[in-house]
């Protein structure tokens, strides 16, 4: 890894008070949906984004959402967490992602529908592994935001865009340029903010899930397979949708169901 990558992750402003409370709660198994209710309810950007969630059409309660307390009952500990997690996160990078060939706007809804399209599928499959993965889903790209800015810092953007824009791999054009991959960057970016190691791990061997610890074989194949359907530089192309299911066939999954799942979404667009 670059040093400059390096030195970036370093200097990478702390987490706010209230998301390490929020993991602290989370970590206690005494700890309950009201504790943690009681801890967002301090942070009036975090209660906003997770009332806006609630009441999104992807999650369909069928009611109106007002209440803190009401979100963390209907979303339960860990997806609350998650949603809290990832917005905060965002907003606490600089983002510039020209190099990719996307907006910050684009970049940070390709990242929720990688998102979306892992909790539709693994609902289907196992909904506490569900929950797991969707943080892991939407967040597993963070290390682009490192990897674009030390390419403009380099003046290399144009270059390093115009072989994202055609390329079915965009890891290996990461490493030509930093030497590291962005699910690499990633990881290290939560194991600086102190994250545990099995949401680290999942996102570290996320482009080489063979190579993983038997325990996260699974969810590190899982987040292969939605980040190749949903890559940032072409995301539902016919291409990424191929590999992708094709990945998912080799892994075992059931791929028409997974298929189906594409359909839908793409008819939401």
């Amino acid at each position: 890894m670059k040093s400059s990558i390096i030195d970036s992750i370093k200097a990478l402003p702390p987490l706010s008070k209230t998301i390490l409370d929020i993991n602290k709660v989370y970590a206690d198994e005494s700890s309950s949906i009201s504790d943690l209710a009681k801890v967002i309810d301090h942070d009036p950007m975090i209660v906003a984004n997770l009332l806006k969630a609630a009441n999104s059409p992807l999650y369909s309660f069928g009611k109106e959402i007002r209440s803190v307390a009401q979100a963390v009952s209907l979303f339960g500990m860990s997806m609350t967490r998650s949603i809290a997690i990832g917005n905060s996160v965002r907003k606490l990078l600089n983002v510039d992602m020209q190099p990719y060939g996307v907006t910050s706007e684009k970049f940070a809804e390709i990242s929720s529908r990688q998102a979306d399209l892992m909790l539709r599928w693994y609902s289907r499959i196992d909904k506490n592994k569900a929950e797991k993965l969707y943080l892991a889903a939407f967040l597993q790209e963070t290390g682009k935001i490192l990897i674009a800015s030390d390419v403009i810092q380099e003046d290399e953007a144009i270059s390093f865009s115009s072989e994202v824009e055609n390329s079915n791999d965009l890891a290996q054009v990461e490493r030509s340029y930093v030497d590291v991959s962005s699910s690499e960057v990633t990881a290290k970016v939560f194991e600086h903010w102190g994250f545990e190691s099995e949401f680290i791990e999942m996102i570290k061997y996320s482009d080489h899930p063979s190579l993983a610890p038997g325990n996260i074989i699974e969810y590190s194949t899982a987040l292969n397979i939605v980040k190749t359907i949903l890559p940032i530089n072409k995301p539902f192309s016919e291409v990424a949708i191929n590999f992708g299911l094709k990945k998912a066939s080799d892994a075992g999954y059931n791929h028409e169901m997974l298929e189906d799942i594409i359909d839908d979404m793409l008819d939401d667009l």
